[in-house]
C-alpha cells in the first residue's frame, strides 16, 4: 500500500478473497467499454487516508457540519487550526494501486469518466481525467461573502505568518481524519488566528468541499446524472453507498435499466440494483482487469 497520513493497516480493512464467477461478470461488463466509475471513500484507504467509517464499517468520526461553519466563527476557528495541523500530512497522500488502475482503464478508453465523492484530487494525480468531483477539492477556498477563490497553500502560507511556531506545538497530535483535519487540545484551538479573505478581510473562508448537511451543487448533480444516464455500465468503486449523495446515481441507473457493478470491501447500501458486486478490495481486482483487458 502506499503512504500516507494513516498507516495503511488502520485505513485498509482486512482481505477477502475475490468470487471468480462475479469476477468473470465484471470483467465481461467492464470490457465492453463506455464505463461510468463512481468513486468512494474506499478508493483512497488504500493511500493512508481514512474514511468516516473505518475498516469495521462502524462510524468513528464526526465530521465538520456545514451549518456549524456558517453560522459560527468559534466553529471556523476549530475547523482551520485542526485543518492546518493536518494538512501537511493529509497532503502527502499519493495514488495507490486502485486510482493507478482505474487511469489505465480510462486511457484505454474502457472507463468514459469519473465521478468521485473523494476530496483528495488523487485520480487526477494518479493521471485520469474528466474527473467530476462530486464532493469539491480540499486545496481550494472560496470566501463565502465576497466570493474571492484562493487555494490552500495561499491560506497555509497566511496561517504560518499569522501562527507562528504553531505547527511545532501541534506536533503530531491526533490522527488525521477524512477530511485532513485532526483533533487538537483546546489551549491551541483557542490560541489560534483563523485566515481572512485577502480582499474583504471577513474569516468566512471555506474550503471548497461539500461538509455534512450541506448540498451538492445543481448543476454538478445534473451533469453527474448525464453522465450516468450516457454510460453502458455504472462501476461503483469504494463506496458503501449509505450516503444518498451517491447512491442517488446508483437508483438512477437501475430505474434506466443500465447495469450497475459494485466493487468494495464490506456490506453495502444496495437494494437489488447491482447486478454484480464484488466484497473484495479494490486493489485485488482493478489491476487485474487491466491485465486482463489491456493485457498490461
Amino acid at each position: 500500500m502506499s503512504g500516507g497520513p494513516v498507516p495503511s493497516e488502520l485505513t485498509v480493512p482486512p482481505a477477502a478473497e475475490v468470487d471468480e464467477g462475479a469476477y468473470a461478470v465484471l470483467r465481461d461488463l467492464v470490457g465492453d467499454g463506455h464505463v461510468i466509475a463512481l468513486t468512494g471513500a474506499g478508493m483512497s484507504t488504500g493511500s493512508g487516508i481514512p474514511d468516516y467509517r473505518g475498516p469495521d464499517g462502524q462510524r468513528r468520526v464526526q465530521p465538520m457540519l456545514h451549518g456549524e461553519f456558517v453560522r459560527s466563527a468559534e466553529g471556523r476557528k476549530r475547523y482551520w487550526a485542526r485543518a492546518y495541523a493536518g494538512w501537511e500530512r493529509f497532503s502527502a497522500a499519493r495514488p495507490n494501486a486502485a486510482h493507478e488502475a482505474v487511469a489505465d482503464l480510462q486511457h484505454a478508453g474502457l472507463i468514459r469518466a469519473i465521478i468521485t465523492q473523494n476530496v483528495d484530487g488523487l485520480h487526477q494525480e494518479a493521471g485520469s481525467h474528466d474527473v467530476l468531483e462530486l464532493h469539491g477539492n480540499l486545496a481550494h477556498a472560496t470566501c463565502l461573502d465576497c466570493g474571492e477563490p484562493t487555494t490552500r497553500e495561499q491560506i497555509n502560507q497566511w496561517l504560518a505568518l499569522a501562527n507562528p511556531g504553531y505547527l511545532d506545538r501541534a506536533g503530531s497530535t491526533g490522527e488525521v481524519q477524512p477530511d485532513g483535519d485532526v483533533l487538537l487540545p483546546e489551549d491551541l484551538v483557542t490560541s489560534f488566528r483563523a485566515p481572512r479573505c485577502l480582499v474583504c478581510g471577513n474569516d468566512r473562508l471555506k474550503p471548497d468541499v461539500v461538509f455534512f448537511g450541506g448540498s451538492v451543487d445543481k448543476p454538478v448533480v445534473e451533469t453527474a446524472f448525464a453522465l450516468v444516464e450516457s454510460a453502458s455500465l455504472l462501476l461503483v468503486l469504494g463506496s458503501s453507498l449509505r450516503v444518498m449523495s451517491g447512491y442517488r446515481f446508483v437508483r438512477r441507473a437501475a430505474r434506466l435499466d443500465i447495469p450497475v457493478a459494485v466493487v468494495t470491501r464490506g456490506a453495502t447500501r444496495g437494494e437489488g440494483e447491482p447486478i454484480v458486486q464484488l466484497d473484495s478490495l479494490l486493489t485485488d481486482v482493478l489491476p487485474r482487469l487491466v491485465t486482463d483487458l489491456k493485457g498490461g
